[in-house]
This record gives C-alpha cells, sequence and structure tokens, in this order.
C-alpha cells in the first residue's frame, strides 16, 4: 500500500500534460505533448499498474492550468523521490527555491546543493528531473548567461519557451 500509482493527462493552452504520483507523491511529470495520447505514452512508459485518478492531481491541475496561461502559480508539491540518489534530491530540493520568473546557475545549484565543485553532475541530475515545472530546471541557466541544456522533449526550444511564459527573459539573478 503506498507504492500504488496514479495518473491523469489533460489539456492545457500549451498541449497535454501528464501527472502520475502516489499516497508518496508526485512521482512524473510530462510538459505539454501534441495529443493526450502521446502525453499518456510517456507518462506510462515504465508505469505498470499505474490507475487513472483525476481526482488525485485537482489542485495541481488547476496551478497547472494557471501555469500555462501565463499566471504565477507556486508548487509546493510533495515528491515520490523513489528513484532518486541522495544528490539528485539535493539539487532538485535546491532548484525548487528558485522563484518564480528568475533564473539561477548550475554554480549556484550545486553550492546550495552542499558541493560547489559538482556543477556538472547538477547538470546531470536536473536532466533527470521527473519533476518537470514543478521541480524548475527550466529556471537553471549557464554562468555566462546561456540557456545550458534541456532534455524534456522539445530541447531548449522548451526551455526558453517556459522562461519567458514566466517572463524572466535570459538574465540571471544571484
Amino acid at each position: 500500500m503506498g507504492r500504488e500509482l496514479f495518473y491523469t493527462t489533460f489539456k492545457t493552452s500549451a498541449g497535454w500534460i501528464g501527472l502520475a504520483g502516489s499516497a508518496q507523491g508526485l512521482h512524473r511529470v510530462i510538459l505539454p505533448q501534441p495529443t493526450k495520447a502521446k502525453a499518456a505514452a510517456l507518462l506510462l512508459e515504465n508505469l505498470y499498474g499505474a490507475i487513472p485518478s483525476a481526482e488525485s492531481f485537482r489542485d495541481l491541475t488547476k496551478r497547472l492550468l494557471a501555469y500555462f496561461s501565463g499566471k504565477k502559480a507556486v508548487f509546493p508539491d510533495k515528491l515520490d523521490y523513489r528513484d532518486a540518489t541522495s544528490f539528485q534530491r539535493r539539487i532538485w530540493e535546491a532548484t525548487r527555491k528558485i522563484p518564480y520568473g528568475q533564473t539561477r546557475t548550475y554554480t549556484w545549484v550545486a553550492a546550495q546543493a552542499g558541493n560547489p565543485r559538482a556543477v556538472r553532475a547538477a547538470g546531470q541530475a536536473l536532466g533527470r528531473n521527473p519533476f518537470v515545472i514543478i521541480v524548475p530546471c527550466h529556471r537553471v541557466i549557464c554562468t555566462k548567461g546561456g540557456l545550458g541544456g534541456f532534455s524534456a522533449p522539445g530541447g531548449t526550444q522548451t526551455k526558453e519557451f517556459l522562461l519567458k511564459l514566466e517572463s524572466t527573459g535570459i538574465g540571471t539573478s544571484s
């Protein structure tokens, strides 16, 4: 009990989003896809036995709908870290501290996670972030102001879209 996974897909102004979670918290977020089938296929990859449940995500769905319509939204949601290493958890929790509409560098994230020299490893941990938007890895950029990478579907174009949605431009703060 408690390890059972639930999921939903829903349409935003940017496309179809997928959410999966358990009693421990959110397990995976799929960024907007062109079709419900594509979002569901990406979401359910390697999630065997997940049960459909829009009710489990009602509040988060409302906040994501607001977010994708350009409104400020916060995501204090509990996360299910069952597949994460302790380093990934520290990186993802540091990244959650980046305020809406702002950016930080990979160096800042590594330092916040307790290992300022682990900049490259921080980038790798963010590349494995299953909680996109909730853990706002799109807000992490290179020291010299470049976007850096983004492993979510759509790559750096998606990262740029999310930053523009939050009206940050591409500058850093802190």
